[in-house]
């Protein structure tokens, strides 16, 4: 077993920076923290795509704390219930997906977040999957564990309220969700769960559960979203959705185009920078400074976590001459393509700079696209292309046709 740190600043940093809420109290956590106890707490995460990105680096963030402390730190793959699809905040119900879809997108996970978490040493993450439990249930385990719930308690979940409002359906196996992931507590017999506060429902199941079950009280440590001013969280569209395999650039370009208001949230929920430091620079903004200079700081720390200080100031320097003065970058990827006649938004779309060919339209329609510095008009009318042509996609993306 390692040793416990009982450090007082450092857990008083753990319960309260980036933390919305803690089940049943900080009190209740903050005893436990003190008395020096080993505690073991996980994250799911069901692999829906490839990538781990901002919802799950800020609870991994957590973790990382945690784990400094000396405490046991589970990841869980939600390769069983990755399947079955979790419809927290989903207007409609989730496109299923295969086992075998769920693993190969999961298979680069723990290489992608060794990036905050210690997988080597003493006090190691335990990388566990939850189908080697889900997969050894009958259907009598199943119906007895849903005895322990309401139809009136699943009901509650606002987006099912939205549903219903909608007339839109609601399957019965997205109520299930809920009770299968509150059954992975049970079966790891943990203390405590740590994810973002729109799984709030999700965990506080597990404590359900577990005090009926275990006789148990998990606590549960909700954390804060790195939303925009309206609410709105990070998305793959908007093209602004941080991810551990961003390179350098990317990444450090995805920060710059946050909004000013996301500026202090995101220097307490993605940096390690002191949180004096960091309400120092909240007053500063509020004072009227320049956020441009604290954003360019902000990327600069967020990238050199993930990539090294040598990376990020390459990165740095590199989006100063491209958007300060005017620039390209030093190296711009070639694509290898037919020449001739094609539809900009298709172009778009080969060369890997939209992720759809929705986005590659209203990206033309706002006038981000260029080829050798020409802005195109109109997504409707072909444009000719030939080898050696730079394509422009916003202000950060450039591919070379070969």
């Amino acid at each position: 077993m390692s040793k416990i740190s009982t450090d007082q600043e450092k857990i008083q940093e753990l319960l309260s920076r980036g933390v919305e809420n803690i089940y049943p109290s900080k009190g209740f956590l903050e005893k436990k923290l003190k008395n020096g106890e080993q505690l073991t707490l996980y994250l799911g995460i069901d692999p829906t795509g490839p990538t781990l990105h901002i919802g799950h680096i800020i609870p991994m963030e957590k973790l990382r704390q945690f784990q400094e402390l000396g405490h046991k730190i589970v990841l869980l793959i939600g390769d069983f219930t990755g399947t079955v699809g979790d419809p927290t905040d989903k207007a409609a119900t989730r496109k299923p997906l295969t086992h075998k879809q769920v693993l190969q997108n999961a298979k680069d996970y723990k290489k992608q977040a060794t990036t905050i978490l210690n997988f080597s040493g003493e006090n190691k993450v335990e990388l566990q999957y939850n189908s080697t439990w889900h997969n050894k249930m009958n259907f009598s385990d199943v119906l007895n564990l849903s005895t322990n719930f309401t139809v009136q308690q699943l009901l509650e979940r606002d987006m099912f309220q939205e549903r219903i409002k909608a007339g839109k359906p609601i399957h019965l196996h997205e109520f299930m969700y809920p009770v299968l992931q509150a059954y992975d507590s049970v079966a790891m017999d943990v203390d405590g769960e740590v994810g973002g506060n729109d799984q709030t429902f999700n965990m506080l199941s597990g404590r359900t559960l577990m005090k009926s079950l275990s006789k148990k009280e998990k606590f549960v440590v909700t954390m804060k979203l790195l939303v925009d001013p309206s609410g709105k969280k990070m998305g793959k569209t908007e093209g602004n959705m941080l991810a551990l395999t961003d390179s350098a650039k990317d990444m450090f370009g995805k920060v710059m185009s946050w909004t000013d208001g996301m500026i202090t949230d995101a220097y307490e929920l993605c940096t390690r920078l002191p949180m004096s430091e960091i309400k120092k620079i909240g007053k500063e903004l509020k004072a009227g400074k320049n956020p441009r200079d604290y954003k360019f700081r902000l990327a600069q720390e967020i990238t050199s976590i993930y990539h090294g200080e040598a990376k990020a100031k390459k990165a740095a320097d590199e989006f100063v001459k491209i958007f300060a003065k005017g620039g390209k970058p030093d190296e711009i990827k070639k694509h290898k393509i037919k020449t001739g006649s094609m539809s900009p938004v298709e172009l778009l779309f080969v060369l890997d700079l939209v992720s759809s060919k929705g986005e590659a339209r209203r990206l033309i329609e706002g006038g981000g696209m260029r080829i050798n510095d020409e802005k195109l008009s109109s997504w409707k009318e072909n444009v000719k292309i030939k080898s050696g042509d730079i394509v422009q996609a916003g202000k950060r993306k450039f591919a070379q046709i070969k």
